[in-house]
């Protein structure tokens, strides 16, 4: 017999967040507030639309949310119901959501260069940031900005930071908790300097970021590979090395959408996360560097989100935004101390960063054209992104595995016979068709390549993957 539950929900249409997402994340509050549990009945959508007085579409899209979030599951023609994968949360999490503040073929002689996921930077709005920035230099340079700035960012930058990552990303973060870098590889290296000592440990992910590992081991810290599958980091494996080693310090994952295989960490996964990190007292550090360009729904919520999470380091950037030349990134924290010492260390290599650069964007983001860049930018990459799948499902479909995915500017490969990576490279660099080698994601090599498409034209896609696809059908 399906449970009685009635959804406490004032909807406000004058908020900037959509109804049904104000719909989706009140579910979710009351699923791990308790309130809900698991196997417990949602309303259907017709009699939630009429309770609410809302449109039927608009219910369907909130619990379409919920299931793609893995909060819910919908059994045919019986309902939807609260997904039973969830592990139970403590009441200290409960309470700590309702207290937030207590928390390259030949072209023309060139290199076909599929990248690790640059954006298009022919679609990127240059014209209007350079004007925002002429006009800031012009307006306030001579009076405010040739002294040296704070060395966090300039504070209204990172107010309009915060603001995005709470009402975008579900995060609960003040502007005094968050540092404005030049880039995110900058927002790594100043996490690994001042949280890691030498011999300290730090589990990653395999396959996964060569550049962040690259960080942590010139701070002196040792890697711990922990393999991926369809559903994130292997937590089993995550728990057995706490277990095993007293000095894990820190966790880099990329949940998002992983890097380099696109997968994203699935909710239960998640939680767990959550709980081996506060029960061994390790920092995650959350590299969310493909949030923007989604095609479904929404982009899931980052790790750094869930108050119940006690130390993280969230490390984002604008370059895929504006441009990849573009060198503003930045990191959120809730750990003072930790963020003192980025600081101190921040003005010891660079000062303060480009505070004119800053303002500049901050205007745009104010004038709305970064919001309206990223919306043409995600009609235009979702298109591109239909059209690569289009060609890999006629020359790959019987050579090798991939997934449609819900965004980002890469498809992951993986070959159905294991390949000769050197010899494959070397061959389809002798056509002009260059892509990274494995060996740049894992230690041991995956079976699988990265495949961008964000920079490339639809004619260097079409005439370069039946190439790629020839050679790797002859291994």
């Amino acid at each position: 017999m399906l449970r009685p539950w009635k959804l406490e929900l004032e909807i406000d249409k004058k908020l900037e967040k959509a109804v049904y997402l104000q719909i989706a994340d009140t579910i979710i509050s009351d699923i791990r507030s308790g309130r809900l549990k698991t196997g417990d009945a949602l309303p259907g959508s017709r009699n939630l639309a009429q309770t609410l007085k809302i449109n039927r579409n608009t219910v369907v899209e909130a619990y379409q949310v919920l299931i793609n979030e893995e909060w819910v599951i919908s059994r045919e023609r019986k309902g939807i119901f609260v997904s039973e994968r969830l592990p139970a949360l403590h009441e200290k999490n409960a309470e700590a959501l309702h207290n937030p503040s207590h928390q390259q073929v030949m072209f023309s002689g060139i290199v076909i260069n599929f990248d690790d996921g640059h954006p298009d930077s022919k679609i990127a709005p240059v014209t209007e940031l350079a004007r925002a920035y002429r006009q800031i230099f012009g307006i306030k340079a001579k009076w405010q900005m040739m002294g040296y700035g704070n060395e966090h960012g300039d504070t209204e930058f990172r107010k309009m930071i915060s603001q995005m990552l709470n009402h975008q990303r579900g995060m609960h973060i003040h502007e005094n908790e968050i540092s404005i870098t030049r880039g995110s590889q900058m927002g790594m290296f100043l996490t690994a300097q001042t949280l890691l000592n030498p011999g300290d440990m730090v589990i990653v992910e395999d396959p996964g970021y060569q550049p962040a590992w690259q960080a942590f081991e010139y701070a002196g810290a040792k890697l711990l590979s922990v393999p991926v599958d369809q559903e994130g980091i292997h937590m089993e494996t995550v728990e057995k090395l706490l277990k095993q080693h007293q000095n894990i310090k820190a966790l880099y994952i990329t949940p998002h959408r992983q890097y380099p295989t696109t997968v994203t960490l699935s909710l239960a996964r998640r939680l767990q996360l959550i709980e081996l990190s506060n029960q061994y007292n390790i920092t995650i550090i959350e590299d969310d560097y493909d949030n923007e360009f989604h095609f479904g729904y929404r982009p899931i919520l980052p790790i750094s989100s869930f108050p119940e999470l006690n130390n993280y380091v969230y490390i984002g950037t604008l370059s895929k935004v504006v441009a990849p030349a573009l060198r503003i990134g930045y990191l959120a924290t809730k750990n003072q101390e930790l963020l003192k010492r980025i600081g101190d260390l921040r003005k010891i290599i660079d000062v303060h960063g480009d505070v004119i650069m800053e303002q500049a964007v901050l205007q745009l983001i104010k004038e709305g054209a970064i919001k309206k860049h990223i919306r043409k930018a995600t009609v235009h990459y979702k298109n591109k992104r239909d059209f690569v799948f289009e060609l890999l499902t006629k020359y790959m479909k019987d050579i090798a595995d991939f997934t449609l995915p819900e965004g980002g500017l890469a498809f992951w490969i993986v070959p159905k016979t294991r390949m000769d990576w050197d010899a494959v490279t070397k061959l389809l660099l002798e056509k002009n068709i260059k892509i990274i080698h494995p060996k740049q994601y894992s230690k041991s090599q995956a079976n699988g390549f990265r495949l961008s498409y964000g920079a490339l034209s639809e004619e260097q896609l079409e005439q370069s993957i039946p190439v790629i696809a020839e050679i790797i059908s002859g291994f």
